[in-house]
């Protein structure tokens, strides 16, 4: 049995949840999940349709891009992946699709706005949208910078990676992450949700206002914060 077994169910089940929840079609797509003690993650193959793809299909590598296990060969967002993990210690699964809506905002190369408590159950900020990619970059370590993005984007915007785990790529698509493979698609179908929301909302009233701040702060407390009584013990 390989030693990345359980790593290797673990990003396979992941990206079965994809198309799944309606957030890819056809190859679309990929999620990764990542052994801290093991300094290695695993992510979907490039290219292989959902419906044929394997346990034993799932690309094993190190922080550096090295194939650990396996013989296909990795998404071409590993690059991404690879970035990330190496530089948010804290994260342990990451998601990217290219869900319609919010692709839509990324193409139109805007933040979502906070406009309602669906959005402030999961953060008290507008989901950020990173500009698209300076030429000389896109010539370059095209993948790898594509995690520079990322992580200038929530710098630049003073943002945590702990408390802020979506983003979006200008004229690319979103980026999710959590504490495990579940968790980044999870935020991915949060996020497309509040994406296709955000954009029905300004359909209805384009002049539509952010939700006040006691509310943001209310629905998120109410669900993360300290004295948090959302759910069961």
């Amino acid at each position: 049995m390989s030693a990345y077994s359980e790593l290797k169910r673990e990003s396979f089940e992941a990206n079965l949840q994809l198309p799944a929840l309606g957030l890819v079609v056809y190859t679309f797509g990929n999620v990764s999940a990542v052994d801290r003690s093991k300094g290695v993650f695993a992510i979907k193959p490039s290219g292989v349709p959902y419906d044929a793809l394997k346990v034993a299909d799932m690309v094993v590598l190190d922080f550096e891009n090295r194939v650990v296990e396996g013989s296909m060969r990795p998404s071409s967002d590993t690059k991404t992946h690879a970035f990330l993990y190496s530089k948010w210690e804290k994260i342990g699964g990451i998601a990217h699709t290219h869900a319609t809506y919010s692709v839509a905002w990324a193409q139109a190369q805007r933040d979502i706005p906070i406009f309602g408590t669906t959005h402030a159950d999961h953060l008290t900020t507008d989901i950020p949208c990173a500009p698209p990619m300076r030429d000389e970059l896109i010539r370059g370590d095209y993948e790898h910078m594509s995690g520079q993005q990322i992580t200038d984007c929530l710098d630049d915007k003073k943002l945590s990676y702990e408390e802020v785990e979506m983003i979006l790529i200008g004229n690319h698509g979103p980026f999710t992450w959590g504490k495990n493979a579940d968790k980044a698609v999870y935020n991915s179908k949060v996020l497309e949700e509040l994406a296709q929301m955000a954009y029905l909302t300004l359909q209805i009233n384009p002049l539509a206002p952010r939700l006040k701040d006691s509310l943001i702060q209310k629905h998120y407390e109410r669900k993360h914060g300290k004295k948090a009584y959302y759910g069961q013990n």
